[in-house]
């Protein structure tokens, strides 16, 4: 069955963004801001925990240094700088997951970071290169930098669906600065296809290619909690017909 993945730990300071309290129990994997989109110290110890707590594994969401935009800014840096930038984020995250006795399950890059791998080669491998040290798979998605890039420099991919935004006709997601509430139903009746015919509709009425390895539901999505449990319910009941 596929896995729930969740962005989750973004809060900052005494800002709050998200309900993880809520989300935690409907997840199977969590992707912790490293402190450049959001959180902090404090917030990454405090999902962490909250993750341990519930049997969630945890993977670094590392970003863009943009934390006024949330990461969903584009910047301009080299591969050697990028790689940098995502090495100190990852690390910060594995000494609270240390901490913990928990292990680093993979590495997803945030917002802007995440679409810009997908497109551009020399930040799929200023990714790569960070993913080689600590050893870990790297979700992305298929038909893209990210699935060519991992693939050849020997990492795994753990392919993305995403529950709650659309896609183009070429299969590229489009990434929003805030998200929209996206109807529960609807959402899991598209996760169910992805997984069973690699397939979407695209916003231009087409059908787009994708894999669902795992199935994401940003924790900024107004109605995220009521989206993960119907989502893990179509799941669960998918996995159950499939056993008899």
């Amino acid at each position: 069955m596929a896995t729930i993945n969740c962005d989750m730990g973004e809060a900052f300071g005494l800002y709050r963004i998200g309900d993880d309290e809520a989300l935690m129990p409907l997840i199977s994997v969590a992707n912790v801001a490293c402190g450049f989109h959001a959180s902090d110290f404090n917030h990454m110890r405090k999902t962490v925990r909250l993750a341990k707590r519930h049997g969630v594994k945890v993977g670094a969401h590392p970003s863009l240094p943009d934390l006024q935009g949330f990461g969903r800014r584009e910047m301009k840096m080299s591969r050697e700088e990028l790689a940098n930038c995502i090495i100190y984020q990852v690390g910060a995250l594995k000494g609270f997951l240390d901490a913990e006795g928990l292990a680093l399950n993979h590495i997803k890059p945030h917002g802007a970071l995440y679409g810009m791998a997908a497109r551009d080669e020399a930040v799929a491998h200023a990714i790569c290169d960070a993913a080689d040290i600590f050893k870990t798979p790297i979700m992305g998605m298929i038909g893209t930098q990210h699935e060519i890039v991992y693939t050849a420099r020997g990492h795994i991919l753990i392919a993305e669906f995403y529950a709650d935004l659309e896609y183009r006709g070429d299969g590229s997601l489009i990434i929003t600065a805030e998200h929209k509430p996206v109807d529960p139903a609807q959402a899991a009746w598209r996760c169910l296809r992805a997984i069973a015919e690699g397939k979407t509709a695209s916003v231009n009425g087409s059908d787009a290619p994708v894999r669902a390895d795992s199935i994401c539901v940003h924790s900024d999505t107004p109605n995220a909690v009521e989206v993960a449990r119907t989502v893990r319910d179509a799941l669960m009941t998918r996995s159950q017909e499939h056993k008899t």
